[in-house]
This record gives C-alpha cells, structure tokens and sequence, in this order.
C-alpha cells in the first residue's frame, strides 16, 4: 500500500521522540531494529548478505512502468524472499514488537520503515500491532511481493471480475470482484506474490499478533505516473444479487464479492520511521 506519515501538529513531536527511541534502537511503538551503530558483531556482515542479494535481484527483475517480471524471474525473487529471516532486516526475533499499552488502546497505529526505493521498485516494511488493519486496497500496474516475516495475520485478496454479455448487471458504484485469498497465515510462510490483474491486485492485511511484513513492488505508486492508491469497501455477494442470476451455488457466491471505491479511512494511521538494519550497497 502507499505509505503515508503523520500529519498535523503532531508530527514534529513524533519525530522527536522517533529520533530519541531509534538512538536507543526503537520507535516509540516499540519496534526494535537492530542499528549499524549498536551492532558491530560479525554475523551482521551474514544478515546484510541477504538484504544486498534482494536488492540487486531487485534491480534486475524490475525494468520499470508497464512491465510485468518474467516467470524465471518471479521464482528468482520469491526463492530469496522466502529464505529471507528477520535478521536480514535487522530485526530481533526474540523481542516483543509492541508493547501492550500502546497496542490496546483506540485504533492501533501502523509503523513502516522504506528500505529502498527508486523509479522502477521500493522495498518498504510494515510492523502491526495486534488488531491493526492495513485497509482493502489496490496496486494499480504493480507486480507485488509480500514476504511475512514475523506473527499471524489474515488477508483477505480480489481481482476484478470483468463484464460480460451473460445479462448480469454490475449497479453503480458496486464492482463485482472474485476472491483470491481469505486465510491466516503465520511466520515462516511462503511469499504471496500479486500482479496488475491477477493474484488479488486488491488485499487487505488483519494482525492477528503483532507482525512485520516485508512488501517489494515493482514498480513503485506514484501519482505522476497514474498509479495512486485506491481503497476499497468489500460487501458480500448476496448484498446485491445480479437480475437473472439463477444458478450460482453457495459455494460460488462465497468466491464473489462486490466493491465500492471509498476515501481512505480516516482512522488508518501510520507513522514512518528510519531504517537501521542492514545497510543497502546501491553499485
């Protein structure tokens, strides 16, 4: 998803106390990464291997707007990301993401740290504490990976059904989609993988513990480019059954849901923070 920051008179304090927590290797949510300054040991240079071999597959699988990775390339690039452990990233895996405070009160607030990014990829991070929601949304032209790399979270995922001469309506503003994914997963899983039109362009993310996730899209949003984000309302099937739809069973219908573009939600908060952990050779 696009990431965005904080905003309002909040910011400026968010930033103060963002720099004074990272100094001592966490944000004020409670997210550790493992800085260069504090970690001088030698299995960092191991870490930053993974990382660095990421990113320079990265710069040749990704060749820019309108331009989907080859399926020799997509096995490349989900083989490293499936190898890839917390520690590539620099985070701890024995230390509580979240501490329970902050995680239990109001709408719980989603940190991401950007890695990289450039015109034809980024690779960006999102940490959730339990209960936290990244909302239905899309990846308008974007091949996406998402590598979980710690906790449980469900995702939901749709692609568009496209319109057809079987007589079935599609009312304004509802969009009929079919579901790609609805399940739980937990860390170590494999790599879900989404493309412009397949794979659940559109997903939402559910933290079912506090969990981290690793996202590389190629090519990156931008609205320069035509590819901002857009966010999603999702409806089950039998919320508006099609006029002369007869013969689809419950099974089929619980494949089926219906869309409805929405603003982004304004309890959706997220607040970036600097990435400490491996650093990225960019040759």
């Amino acid at each position: 998803m696009k990431v965005e920051g904080s905003t309002g008179g909040e910011e400026g304090a968010t930033r103060k106390v963002q720099k004074r927590e990272l100094r001592n290797g966490e944000s004020h949510n409670g997210v550790k990464l493992r800085g260069k300054r504090r970690t001088r040991r030698r299995v960092q240079a191991d870490s930053s291997a993974g990382i660095q071999r990421l990113f320079m597959a990265c710069k040749k699988v990704f060749k820019g707007p309108g331009t989907v990775p080859e399926p020799a390339e997509v096995d490349m690039l989900q083989q490293l990301l499936d190898k890839m452990r917390p520690e590539d990233v620099g985070l701890s895996t024995d230390l509580v993401f979240f501490k329970s405070k902050s995680a239990s009160k109001g709408t719980p607030r989603i940190t991401y740290t950007t890695i990289y990014k450039c015109n034809n990829f980024s690779m960006v991070m999102f940490f959730l504490p339990p209960r936290a929601v990244i909302p239905l949304h899309n990846h308008p032209g974007m091949t996406v990976f998402s590598k979980l790399l710690l906790g449980s979270m469900h995702i939901k995922s749709y692609d568009w059904i496209e319109p057809t001469s079987n007589g079935l309506t599609q009312p304004d503003p509802l969009r009929l989609a079919k579901k790609v994914e609805d399940s739980d997963f937990t860390a170590p899983c494999d790599t879900s993988i989404l493309y412009p039109t397949t794979g659940g362009n559109m997903h939402t993310f559910t933290a079912i513990t506090a969990c981290a996730v690793l996202d590389v899209l190629g090519p990156p949003y931008s609205i320069e480019e035509d590819r901002d984000c857009t966010y999603y309302q999702d409806f089950p099937y039998l919320h508006h059954v099609p006029h002369g739809e007869t013969d689809l069973t419950a099974e089929q219908r619980d494949k089926l849901g219906w869309l409805q573009e929405i603003e982004m939600p304004k309890d959706l908060k997220m607040d970036g923070i600097e990435y400490l952990g491996p650093p990225i050779i960019d040759t």
